[in-house]
């Protein structure tokens, strides 16, 4: 075995940037600002699919890919949480970005296409347990690195991201999210933190507002309409974060910059 074969395998290759991403519209246009071509699955099992490029090999992408089934991307927290795992197992990053669009809220100033990185924390607003212990691990609150910097220097906002595997909200989740000042409500960011966290790895998501959860149109007619719109300023602000990490290094949650992975991986030779 060659010794970044090796390195690899044992997960210590420096400064390895991976982007997971839910939908093919979202992803696309990040791929082909970053100049990636499809390398294939991550699993035989699952149509995750991986890019990556030959001038940059330390950035990679993943999108949780079609479902065989039904057809339609693979959304929610059960695709999200199989294709974080494998992207950890499979290509070691030293941190995991989560690059999507998302609801956001007028009542705090969003509008569509506005971008945020999360921060302070990731939250489940729909994994209601209400049993001491249970409900603070439902809620999750996992926590992100302080982002602020990278926000301040790429012109984006910062809040708390709040995932749930409905694109509607119910009165409940409503007043979940408000408790703890959620942002941007999503679909996916939530499970995978949960596996970041399990692994060590550094970890933030980078949303973009598709539509208002807020306000009287349907939240499924103005996703649809504003996709595109913010799928492409999505693809823009995750190629300066990419680029923004490159040449500062990769943040840790006490907000200083770290270029090593923290997540030691197991010995394949054992």
């Amino acid at each position: 075995m060659h010794l970044r074969e090796t390195e690899l395998a044992l997960g210590l290759i420096d400064n390895t940037i991976v982007i997971l991403v839910a939908m093919k519209p979202e992803a696309m246009p990040i791929v082909e600002a970053l100049g990636m071509e499809l390398g294939g699955r991550l699993h035989p099992c699952y149509p995750i699919e991986h890019y990556s490029s030959v001038k940059r090999p330390h950035i990679h992408l993943v999108i949780n890919g079609v479902c065989p089934r039904f057809g339609v991307d693979n959304v929610a927290s059960q695709p999200a949480t199989i294709a974080a795992f494998l992207c950890i197992e499979r290509l070691h990053p030293s941190i995991l970005l989560n690059a999507g669009t998302a609801g956001g809220f007028q009542s705090a100033g969003s509008s569509i296409g506005d971008v945020y990185l999360s921060y302070p924390k990731v939250y489940f607003h729909d994994r209601r347990i209400p049993i001491p212990g249970f409900q603070e691990f439902g809620l999750g609150s996992y926590p992100c690195p302080d982002v602020r910097p990278i926000a301040k220097a790429l012109g984006v906002k910062t809040g708390s991201v709040s995932t749930g595997n409905s694109l509607s909200s119910i009165t409940e989740d409503l007043e979940i999210m408000k408790g703890y000042e959620g942002r941007a409500k999503d679909m996916e960011a939530a499970a995978i933190a949960w596996v970041a966290e399990q692994h060590h790895v550094p970890f933030f998501a980078i949303k973009a507002i598709t539509d208002l959860v807020d306000t009287d149109k349907p939240v499924q007619e103005a996703f649809l309409e504003n996709l595109a719109t913010a799928s492409a300023q999505l693809a823009l602000k995750t190629v300066e974060v990419v680029e923004y990490l490159e040449s500062h290094g990769i943040p840790a949650l006490d907000g200083t910059e770290r270029m090593e992975p923290k997540c030691e991986a197991i010995d394949p030779r054992i």
